[in-house]
């Protein structure tokens, strides 16, 4: 039976028993690249950091990449192999089924990227909570990177500040904000509460609920930006919050005609 290339233990994973028992359960957990090399699905993505810039198999150095003519990573970190179209296509087998052609390059990038740049976990939590509406999520973790931005001076830990995490633009999702996630998403209520907290939108331009609800949750407008209005930020394809609005159209059309989403207004 093949063993993983990493630990050199069986490929299963033990899991909890469903009926209470104290017996051990073992299901499969097999990943199998083209090499023929197999490995634990944690152990690969523990290589993750090297694999991400060889695409080599970390046990024989085989070349393990295939193009698939289709856009893959792209991105300016230097720790990120950037290969348009590379995927590392896999056979995985696990408590699920077998998988045929997995291909586990997008895995083995975000953990590369973010072995090498820990700070952006909450960032792209705050992504994920953007593109749910969940707010109050938001708000929390705004409110810890402040509180970890103030006690930052006795850490050396990097951290973000809140005006860095709503700014943030994830170089593995094609450099979109929380704006643009929120507008793709249909978030309208994430859209004018990072209007109100990230924009020079003047007051008067927001309609009242959104006012209420803001006023609500005791959030302020900051008096001056400290970082750059929220609605000049461009992805990768060089859309601004408005411009993808603007794609969208339905419920963003009137807000798009209304100017409420352009930079300079």
């Amino acid at each position: 039976m093949a063993a993983c290339k990493v630990c050199e233990q069986p490929l299963v994973l033990e899991v909890e028993d469903d009926d209470g028992n104290d017996e051990q359960e073992f299901v499969p957990d097999d990943l199998e690249i083209s090499c023929g090399c197999h490995f634990h699905w944690q152990c690969l993505l523990d290589q993750a950091a090297e694999l991400a810039k060889s695409l080599k198999c970390p046990s024989c150095g085989a070349e393990i990449s295939t193009n698939t003519n289709t856009a893959g990573p792209s991105t300016s970190n230097p720790s990120i192999q950037s290969v348009p179209g590379a995927a590392i296509l896999t056979r995985y087998t696990n408590e699920g089924g077998v998988q045929e052609n997995y291909d586990i390059l997008p895995e083995i990038t975000e953990e590369a990227y973010i072995e090498a740049n820990p700070e952006v976990v909450p960032a792209r939590a705050y992504h994920v909570m953007c593109s749910i509406g969940d707010i109050d999520s938001i708000l929390a973790i705004l409110r810890d990177a402040e509180q970890s931005q103030a006690e930052q001076m006795e850490e050396q830990d990097r951290v973000l500040s809140a005006a860095q995490l709503i700014r943030y633009q994830d170089p593995l999702e094609d450099s979109k904000s929380g704006l643009h996630l929120a507008i793709e998403k249909g978030q309208e209520e994430v859209v004018w509460l990072l209007l109100w907290i990230a924009s020079t939108l003047p007051t008067e331009s927001f309609p009242g609920p959104a006012v209420q609800a803001a006023q609500a949750m005791g959030i302020q407008r900051p008096s001056t930006l400290v970082s750059e209005d929220i609605r000049a930020l461009k992805d990768n394809q060089g859309r601004t919050g408005e411009a993808v609005a603007a794609q969208m159209g339905g419920l963003w059309t009137a807000i798009v005609q209304s100017g409420t989403l352009r930079p300079d207004s």
